[in-house]
């Protein structure tokens, strides 16, 4: 099951510009480190443990893959690209900017440049005042204390009075103007992976195809004309009875739901696999089937090229997919493309994923919700 890294980012900055520092570091966070979910209010505090100008400051939480040491190492990048250089000078400074991590899931990581939970944020109200805002369910793993709980008992009494908030981005994309999103590709194209992904980040209820152990499927990958009729017929009852129960549980006019298929990639396998006379009689019932079900507000259709599709089946390691053909891959892309076309009353949007890692790449995945926003 996909599922990403919940993570506590304390910025500060007390030089300069202050507010369009800290609005800028934020920007760089959720373009290229993860998605910005939440951002807190913006304080104006004192500075701590030395004598400077009033530092602004906020905390954000963050979805993403990457483990805790690759971000600090993003982090220090943005924090260089906006101006700081940290010195060797030990002891507490005036900074443009300042991002520390405060909490990574509720880890506890003990290195010598990385020590999460952050050692001081129980003493410290101008991280413990905005990570309350962010409103998370988070304990602290060493003191076995909520955010609040610390913010009760801290000693800390200096004055931090909220004085900004910055909108969401993640509200930016507006991705509920879609009550119903269903996600589709070929094999090995991401299409789970990118609707867990949206699902975590928008709050949306995820809708995914469930592979029960199907008889049928390494058969066909060994004999495919004998074993496809039964196959696809298979599968296209266990979609139907999947989506239908799913989707009962949800208002389609109020919840916002994200899928990772649709009824119709029946039809397009099914067209790729069967002999011809097989296939009139599967459609006969799959447009029996088809006019039942409820329409997306917007499919969207993940194209990847067959060598990286390949390269993916590889990764993923299924025994039974590792003996699919590029040719098999290349009609099922084709037929896709060729349906599509004919969908007059679908809203499709057609992303080509060959060159991305939306997982891996915080820009491609922001450049495809940034597709998504404007479909």
């Amino acid at each position: 099951m996909y599922h990403q890294h919940q993570v506590v980012l304390s910025l500060g900055s007390n030089q300069g510009n202050r507010l369009e520092t800290l609005q800028n570091a934020i920007v760089l966070l959720h373009k290229k480190v993860g998605t910005v979910i939440r951002t807190s209010k913006i304080y104006e505090t004192p500075s701590w443990g030395f004598e400077s100008d009033a530092f602004l400051n906020c905390s954000v939480l963050l979805h993403t893959k990457s483990e805790a040491a690759a971000i600090l190492n993003q982090i220090l990048d943005i924090e260089k690209e906006l101006g700081r250089n940290r010195s060797e000078q030990q002891g507490y400074q005036a900074r443009t900017i300042d991002i520390d991590i405060v909490a990574f899931d509720e880890a506890i990581i003990s290195e010598a440049n990385l020590q999460i939970p952050h050692p001081q944020m129980e003493n410290r109200l101008f991280v413990l005042l905005p990570f309350a805002d962010l409103q998370t369910d988070w304990t602290h793993p060493k003191l076995q204390k909520t955010v609040t709980e610390l913010i009760t008992e801290t000693t800390d009494t200096s004055k931090c009075v909220a004085v900004e908030q910055f909108p969401s981005l993640v509200d930016n994309f507006n991705l509920q103007q879609y009550n119903y999103i269903a996600i589709e590709g070929n094999i090995g194209a991401g299409k789970t992976t990118l609707a867990s992904k949206i699902s975590e980040d928008f709050n949306a209820k995820l809708v995914l195809e469930r592979f029960a152990d199907n008889p049928f499927l390494p058969k066909f990958y060994k004999d495919q004309s004998r074993y496809a009729f039964p196959l696809e017929m298979s599968f296209l009852a266990d979609r139907y009875q999947q989506l239908s129960d799913d989707l009962s549980q949800f208002d389609l006019f109020k919840d916002f739901v994200v899928a990772d298929y649709h009824i119709f990639k029946s039809l397009i396998f099914a067209k790729v696999t069967l002999a011809e006379d097989e296939f009139r009689l599967y459609k006969t019932m799959f447009d029996i089937i088809y006019k039942e079900m409820p329409k997306p507000d917007l499919y969207i259709y993940l194209y990847q090229n067959t060598e990286r599709l390949l390269q993916q089946i590889k990764q993923r390691g299924r025994s039974y997919e590792q003996e699919i053909p590029a040719e098999y891959l290349e009609k099922i892309n084709q037929g896709y493309l060729d349906y599509i076309k004919t969908q007059t009353d679908l809203n499709v949007l057609i992303i080509d994923v060959s060159n991305m890692d939306f997982v891996n790449r915080q820009e491609d995945y922001i450049a495809i919700l940034d597709r998504i926003s404007k479909a």
